[in-house]
C-alpha cells in the first residue's frame, strides 16, 4: 500500500481547519500532519513537517497566503500548494498560480472537488475549477492594469474623489484622471463605480478594512 498523502492545512479559522481535517481523515490515502493559522506559522509548519500538499488560505492577518506561498516555494521549489479561498476572481487565481500554487479551490466547492484537487496536486498537475479556467482564458488577451493603475483604483475605491486620491498619492489631479481614463478603457467600464465593481469581482483589488 502506498504511503498516504501528507497534508498541511492553513486557515485563520479553527472551525474551517477542523472541517477540512474531518473530510481528509475520511480518506484512507490521506492524513493531516499539521495545521497553521497564518502565513508565518505555515512556513514554519511546512519546514518542520515537509507535507506532500499544502492547502493555503489567502486572506490572513500578518503574512497572507500569497506571501506564505512565495516563502515556501523559495524553501522548496517542488512544494505543491493548493489555494483554498472564498474569492473566485480570475486575477486573484492568476497571482496565486504565478506565486507558485498548483491549484485553486473555492471553499464553496463540494467535498469531492477538494479531494480531487489534493490528488491532482499530489500527482504534479494543476487543478483549476472549469468556470475559473474559462474566466482566466476570457481575459488572457486583455491589457492588464499596471501596478500604479491598480494602486490608483484601490485608492479610488476607498477614497472616491480624484482630489483626495491625488493628495494621498502625491500626484496631480490631472495625473489621477489620466490613470482613471486608462483604467476605464482596459476594464471596458463606463465609469469609476463600474470599474471598481469589475476590479473587486475579478480580484484585481480588494477594499481595505
Amino acid at each position: 500500500m502506498n504511503a498516504p498523502i501528507r497534508l498541511l492545512i492553513v486557515d485563520d479559522h479553527a472551525v474551517v481547519r477542523a472541517g477540512i481535517a474531518g473530510l481528509i481523515d475520511a480518506e484512507q490515502d490521506m492524513e493531516v500532519v499539521a495545521q497553521a493559522e497564518d502565513g508565518r506559522s505555515a512556513v514554519e509548519a511546512f519546514s518542520d513537517h515537509q507535507p506532500d500538499v499544502t492547502l493555503m488560505d489567502l486572506q490572513m492577518a500578518g503574512m497572507d497566503g500569497m506571501g506564505a506561498i512565495a516563502r515556501i516555494r523559495a524553501l522548496a521549489p517542488e512544494a505543491r500548494i493548493v489555494v483554498l479561498t472564498t474569492y473566485s476572481g480570475d486575477m486573484q487565481a492568476v497571482r496565486a498560480l504565478r506565486a507558485g500554487a498548483c491549484g485553486y479551490l473555492l471553499k464553496t466547492m463540494i467535498r469531492a472537488d477538494m479531494i480531487r484537487a489534493i490528488r491532482t496536486a499530489h500527482a504534479g498537475q494543476v487543478f483549476i475549477p472549469p468556470a475559473l479556467a474559462a474566466a482566466i482564458g476570457a481575459h488572457a488577451s486583455e491589457q492588464q492594469l499596471t501596478a500604479r493603475e491598480v494602486e490608483v483604483l484601490r485608492m479610488v475605491a476607498n477614497s472616491g474623489r480624484n482630489k483626495l486620491v491625488a493628495a494621498e498619492m502625491g500626484l496631480s489631479e490631472g495625473t489621477v484622471k489620466v490613470h482613471m481614463k486608462n483604467i476605464l478603457a482596459k476594464l471596458d467600464a463606463s465609469d469609476r463605480v463600474q470599474a471598481v465593481m469589475i476590479a473587486l469581482r475579478r480580484g484585481i483589488i480588494d477594499l481595505e478594512p
